[in-house]
């Protein structure tokens, strides 16, 4: 754990996605957190068509499996359109963002934990 990151525990065992409430993001973007510890984190993220993950940058490792849907994905100077089925990677403190162009679901997985997420 590095110096920016607080103990944050981790989630309980069994996570039962129907009992965890949408946390809503942006327009169109909502979010449930899946499980977690303080090394790694399962984030379900759901966008409807329009939607928009503004572009940014942290110092944590993402690995995003598009579940359904249709994203244009930036990731640093490159742009491309995935849809489900499949993944990319983010590495640390590189620039990228999303476009939903039909509605779908993404799964990011984190290293660390976003503690930006927590509440």
């Amino acid at each position: 754990m590095n110096d920016i990151t607080k103990a944050f525990g981790s989630s309980k065992e069994f996570l039962i996605g129907e009992e965890i409430e949408w946390e809503i993001v942006a327009e169109g973007v909502k979010r449930k957190i899946m499980g977690y510890d303080d090394k790694i984190m399962l984030v379900k993220v759901h966008f409807e068509e329009g939607g928009i993950g503004a572009m940014h940058e942290h110092y944590h490792s993402q690995v995003t499996y598009v579940v359904d849907g249709e994203f244009e994905l930036t990731i640093g100077e490159e742009t491309k359109l995935l849809k489900g089925g499949d993944s990319f990677y983010i590495p640390p403190h590189v620039l990228h963002g999303a476009v939903c162009k039909k509605s779908g679901v993404l799964i990011d997985v984190f290293s660390p934990i976003r503690e930006d997420f927590m509440k």
